[in-house]
């Protein structure tokens, strides 16, 4: 892992950058379970389902997904739809805001190691972006006080409003590299979502790092990732060599 062979850091955000993983996963659980016991649905949603259906997925995506898995039909709805609405986009906007409710109460701060090597690259003068499917993700990097570190952000907002279809698809990626003005094949994409680790490979990316936090290494490397770290930080001193 040499840096002087890439020209930008593509970085997902929840899992990669901060630990809001755990954070939506708690919202996501108390939503789809809140629901499920509601419909009379004897099978709790649990982390099995986070990892297969919603990690890096859009978030009405993830709805749609873990519904099917229980052979449960909604009605679409609408992104205005109020967060007790029965339907997917009403499901969607109740885990958002459970979401906002824990950041506002708990706050965030970025993995130490990440940090570390955000700040790093910043020193060697490599562009970053952050690709994040989550609508968050710039409240989210503001708490963490890191959001002066990167020159795009590419979040659900974004995709929505230019059309891009979300992670396992490449698209979000490749909007982030043509805004930094780098071609795929001279950028890194780090993910921890076997979603988004499929979509950088399929956009033929330079290099795919997967990030472990709980998805497991055999699944992130059959997924497409050159490389698995558990800590960010095991790619500074590397990329000093």
């Amino acid at each position: 892992m040499k840096w002087t062979d890439f020209d930008a850091a593509l970085f997902d955000l929840d899992g990669v950058i901060t630990p809001t993983a755990e954070v939506h996963m708690a919202a996501w659980s108390q939503v789809f379970n809140d629901f499920l016991h509601a419909e009379g649905k004897p099978a709790d949603y649990s982390d099995a389902d986070y990892y297969r259906d919603v990690d890096g997925r859009p978030r009405y995506d993830g709805v749609r997904a873990v519904l099917a898995s229980r052979g449960i039909t909604l009605p679409e709805g609408t992104p205005d739809d109020p967060p007790d609405a029965r339907t997917v986009c009403g499901l969607g906007n109740r885990k958002n805001q459970a979401f906002n409710d824990v950041l506002v109460r708990d706050g965030i701060a970025p993995y130490p190691g990440s940090r570390a090597l955000v700040d790093h690259l910043v020193g060697l003068g490599i562009p970053m972006a952050i690709v994040s499917s989550s609508r968050n993700a710039a409240s989210v990097l503001a708490r963490a006080a890191i959001d002066d570190r990167f020159r795009v952000i590419v979040d659900g907002l974004v995709a929505r409003d230019h059309d891009l279809p979300g992670k396992p698809a490449p698209d979000t990626f490749l909007y982030a590299a043509t805004q930094l003005g780098v071609a795929p094949a001279r950028a890194v994409v780090f993910e921890d979502a076997v979603s988004g680790v499929a979509a950088g490979r399929t956009g033929a990316f330079g290099r795919v790092i997967g990030v472990d936090r709980g998805v497991g290494t055999d699944a992130l490397r059959a997924a497409g990732a050159d490389r698995v770290v558990t800590d960010l930080a095991e790619l500074i001193e590397e990329g000093r060599r």
